[in-house]
C-alpha cells in the first residue's frame, strides 16, 4: 500500500523554486521540471525506437524517473553546480544518504522499491540507454527554462558560463536521434514547447491555494500514483507503460481548451460532451500534426475517454473493467489500460490539493466542498484490488 508520507513527498516538489537566483516566472517549480522532462524522455525514447531501432525497457525508463524525482526532493537545496562537484566527488555516500532518508517512506509497497533504488543508484552497469535519455531529458528540460531566464536576466554575470554548460551537457548527448531532432527546432521541438505551456496554466484557479500546483505538475502526480498502483497489481510491461503515460498525457488538450473545471462542465446538460468533442478536435488538428503519424494511434489511446478501462482486441478498442483486466487481460498482447485507477488518481490527486492548502489555513468554499464532496465519493472506494479508500482516508480534514 503506498504510504501518506510517500503522497506527501511528491507534493513538496511543488514548493521547491527553480532558478530562484534569478529574475524567472513566479513558478518555476522543480514539479513542473519534473514533469516536462518525462514529456521530453517520453519523446526521446519514442524516437529511438523508431529511427534507431532501440529496445527501450519502458518500466525501467518510468521508475528511473521516479527515482531522480524522489533523489532531487531529497537534496533540493544544493544550487546545480555545486550539486554535480559533491556528486561526482562524493556521489555514492549522497546517494545512500538519500536512501536511508527515503527508504521509510516506500516501505510499504508491495514490491522492494528499495531495492530497485539501490540497483538504480548503485549498480555499476547502470548507465544504460534509459538512464542516458533521462539524463538528456532532464538538459533539455533545464534548456527550455533557460530560454526563458536568459531573456529576463541578461547581462547578469555568470549567465553566460551556465548558458554554455547547459549547451555543453545536450551535445554530450547527441548519439541520441532525439536530441539531434529537437535541436532542429522543427515541429516535435514546437510540440514540447506547446506542452511546457502547461507549466503556466494553474489548477484551482478560482481559489487562493497553497502550494499552487500546475496542469502540468498535476499530470505528473497522477502518472507516478498509476503506475504505483501498477505496481501493486503485478501489472504487465505493457500495463505499467500505458497506465503512465496514459496519466502523464490525460489533461494533454488543456494546453488549447484550458482547466474547465467540473462544475462548469455539469451546469449546462450536454455541455461535457461538447467540450470533450472540441478537446479532441483541437488535438486532432493542432497536437498530433506536430508529432510523427505512427505516434497517433498510440496517443489517441491515451487521451480519448481517458477515464474508460480498455484493452485491445485484434485491432479493435474494447472497453473492459480494470476488475477485468486483472482476471483475463494483464499481458501485453491486449495492451490494457487501467482508465478507472488513473481517474481515481486524477482525483486523489486533486483531493490532496485541496487538504493541503486547508491545512496550510488557506481555504475557500470551492475547496472546502471539493474536499467533502471527494472524500465521500471515494472513502470506501476499492477499484480491482487498489483500496483508494485507504489512500483518500490518510487526508481527511
Amino acid at each position: 500500500m503506498i504510504r501518506k508520507e510517500f503522497l506527501e513527498l511528491l507534493f513538496e516538489a511543488a514548493s521547491i523554486q527553480r532558478w530562484n537566483d534569478h529574475i524567472r516566472p513566479e513558478h518555476f517549480t522543480e514539479l513542473d521540471k519534473q514533469a516536462h522532462k518525462m514529456v521530453y524522455a517520453y519523446v526521446l525514447a519514442k524516437i529511438e525506437e523508431t529511427d534507431h531501432g532501440a529496445v527501450i525497457n519502458w518500466p525501467r525508463l518510468i521508475e528511473g524517473g521516479l527515482f531522480e524525482f524522489m533523489h532531487r526532493i531529497v537534496l533540493t537545496d544544493i544550487k546545480p553546480p555545486v550539486y554535480y562537484i559533491l556528486m561526482a566527488e562524493k556521489g555514492d555516500q549522497l546517494n545512500r544518504w538519500v536512501l536511508d532518508k527515503l527508504k521509510d517512506k516506500v516501505a510499504d509497497l508491495q514490491v522492494d522499491l528499495n531495492a530497485r533504488m539501490e540497483n538504480y543508484f548503485f549498480a555499476k552497469d547502470h548507465e544504460h540507454l534509459e538512464k542516458r535519455i533521462l539524463k538528456a531529458a532532464h538538459y533539455l528540460a533545464t534548456n527550455w527554462e533557460f530560454k526563458i531566464i536568459y531573456r529576463l536576466n541578461e547581462g547578469l554575470y555568470g549567465l553566460e558560463d551556465t548558458r554554455e554548460n547547459i549547451a555543453d551537457q545536450i551535445e554530450e548527448h547527441y548519439d541520441l536521434a532525439g536530441v539531434q531532432k529537437l535541436a532542429l527546432g522543427k515541429k516535435t521541438s514546437n510540440f514540447l514547447d506547446l506542452v511546457g505551456q502547461l507549466r503556466f496554466q494553474q489548477r484551482w484557479a478560482q481559489s487562493p491555494r497553497v502550494p499552487k500546483t500546475s496542469v502540468m505538475g498535476h499530470m505528473l502526480i497522477v502518472a507516478m500514483v498509476s503506475y504505483l498502483c501498477s505496481l501493486e497489481l503485478n501489472s504487465s510491461p505493457k500495463r505499467i507503460y500505458n497506465n503512465y503515460f496514459a496519466g502523464l498525457f490525460h489533461d494533454l488538450p488543456e494546453v488549447l481548451t484550458r482547466d474547465i473545471v467540473s462544475p462548469v462542465k455539469r451546469s449546462v446538460a450536454g455541455l461535457d460532451e461538447i467540450i470533450r468533442e472540441i478537446e479532441h478536435r483541437q488535438l486532432e488538428e493542432r497536437i498530433f500534426p506536430l508529432l510523427p503519424v505512427g505516434w497517433h494511434k498510440e496517443l489517441k489511446y491515451f487521451t480519448d475517454n481517458e477515464f474508460a478501462s480498455k484493452i485491445i482486441l485484434g485491432k479493435e478498442t474494447k472497453t473492459v473493467t480494470s476488475e477485468d483486466i486483472n482476471r483475463h487481460y494483464n499481458k501485453d498482447q491486449f495492451s490494457p489500460l487501467d482508465g478507472e485507477i488513473i481517474k481515481a488518481c486524477d482525483q486523489l490527486a486533486a483531493y490532496i490539493e485541496t487538504f493541503l492548502s486547508i491545512s496550510h489555513g488557506i481555504k475557500s468554499y470551492h475547496l472546502e466542498e471539493a474536499n467533502r464532496q471527494l472524500y465521500k465519493r471515494y472513502s470506501h472506494s476499492n477499484i480491482a484490488g487498489i483500496n483508494f479508500g485507504q489512500l483518500f482516508s490518510y487526508f481527511k480534514v
